[in-house]
Formats: structure tokens, C-alpha cells, sequence
């Protein structure tokens, strides 16, 4: 997953960074503790330009592609999803 700091704080639901900003919680990654970036992922999930439902096809697809997802599985359904 590939995701700007703007981005995880609008994706969360559960208001985590702003719990983090606040110091309520403690080493929490791209707050107060680093994010390093795999240096060779298999995917890469690019949640600044892909919307949630575009992501989870992609990595449906990449399962698929694979053999791990068999034939038959649904893709999600993107229209009027944001």
C-alpha cells in the first residue's frame, strides 16, 4: 500500500491519527514513528491515485493472476463508489 500521510488520515474511520497527533497514541506509523517502504514489493497499491474500490480489484486481480483467487471470484464494483 502506497499512501500519502493525507491520505491515511482521510481513509481512517476510526479517527486513529488524530488520536496519534494528539499523543494518546504512541509509536504509530508515518506520526511519530517512520514508514519504510519495501524496497521490492510484489504490489503496489497506489491509494493516492486509486480509489478504495479500484485498489481491492487490483489486488484481486493480482491473487487471481496468481492462482490463489480461482475463477469465479467477483471483482468490486466501482460505479458511483468513491
Amino acid at each position: 500500500m502506497d499512501a500519502s500521510l493525507a491520505v491515511c488520515k482521510e481513509r481512517d474511520p476510526k479517527g486513529l491519527y488524530v488520536k496519534a497527533e494528539r499523543g494518546e497514541i504512541r509509536q504509530f506509523t508515518g506520526i511519530d514513528s517512520p514508514y519504510e517502504s519495501p524496497l521490492e514489493p510484489e504490489v503496489r497499491v497506489d491509494a493516492d491515485r486509486l480509489s478504495v474500490p479500484e485498489g481491492m480489484n487490483l489486488l484481486l486481480d493480482y491473487l487471481h493472476e496468481r492462482g490463489i483467487l480461482k475463477a469465479g471470484y467477483q471483482r468490486i464494483d466501482v460505479q458511483g463508489v468513491v
